[in-house]
């Protein structure tokens, strides 16, 4: 007996679909970016980022991955105006905005001015795998 077409993907299902056609469980997070201008003193950010500020932002529940950039920050057309994107991954973004109001979150936020003088930009999103 010959096996018939794999089965196809229903729009409106609860899950995404595979190259195969077949169902699979959606995964969705919540980012906090963090988008680091470059400083007057890249050698001094560096360390006071790693030393102090790094420790901080460890201790904000509900933090699941931390990543950095590593290396110059660029776009397509060449350089960016950043020295430093840090990602932060959630469970969800109601895992983030308890994390950023809690007195972890507030300390690390607070000790951005201390080391980050070329400003700092934050973006918060939920994702889903595609």
């Amino acid at each position: 007996m010959l096996a018939g077409p794999p089965p196809q993907c229903v729009a409106g299902g609860s899950g995404s679909c595979t190259k195969a056609g077949r169902e699979t469980e959606e995964t969705s997070m919540a980012k906090l970016i963090v988008m680091y201008r470059t400083p007057k003193d890249p050698a001094a950010f560096d360390r006071y980022y790693f030393s102090t500020h790094v420790p901080l932002a460890k201790k904000i529940p509900g933090v699941m991955k931390y990543e950095v950039s590593d290396g110059p920050v660029a776009t397509p057309a060449g350089s960016a105006p950043y020295h430093l994107v840090a990602v932060l991954e959630f469970r969800s973004m109601a895992e983030i905005e308890k994390a950023l109001t809690s007195p972890e979150g507030q300390a690390a936020a607070g000790d951005i001015p201390n080391f980050a003088d070329g400003g700092a930009e934050l973006f918060l999103f939920d994702t889903k795998e595609v």
